[in-house]
């Protein structure tokens, strides 16, 4: 049976730093983590609701530093949850870099205004 999901997660990660796909894992982890709990203060009902459904992600695409901020800034006005991460800069690349963002869990037709033209990392 095909499960039908109301509610989604996007993970957005700059392809322009070169990460290891280790790194990136981890990257994708602290901001599917960050972002949750930014839900858990803006609206526990989506990040219930998201839970009981499976936890649906998406990985996406972004080109640079200046695109992830975009997109971090326009989730804040949408009044969606959303994280920014900053790497500590302890293996592959310079302390206080923004290497990815979480935004959601949030109701998929609201996430897929911002998010729904980005790429799949």
């Amino acid at each position: 049976m095909l499960r039908e999901f109301r509610y989604k997660q996007a993970i957005l990660v700059r392809t322009d730093l070169r990460m290891s796909k280790g790194k990136i894992a981890a990257q994708a982890a602290h901001a599917a983590v960050s972002a949750a709990e930014e839900c858990r203060k803006l609206r526990p009902d989506w990040l219930e609701a998201w839970l009981s459904e499976g936890q649906k992600k998406v990985i996406l695409r972004v080109e640079s530093e200046d695109e992830l901020r975009r997109f971090y800034e326009e989730a804040k006005r949408m009044g969606l949850p959303a994280s920014l991460i900053e790497d500590a800069g302890l293996t592959e690349i310079p302390p206080g870099t923004l290497t990815a963002c979480g935004i959601g869990p949030a109701p998929f037709e609201i996430l897929d205004k911002l998010t729904g033209r980005l790429k799949l990392l």
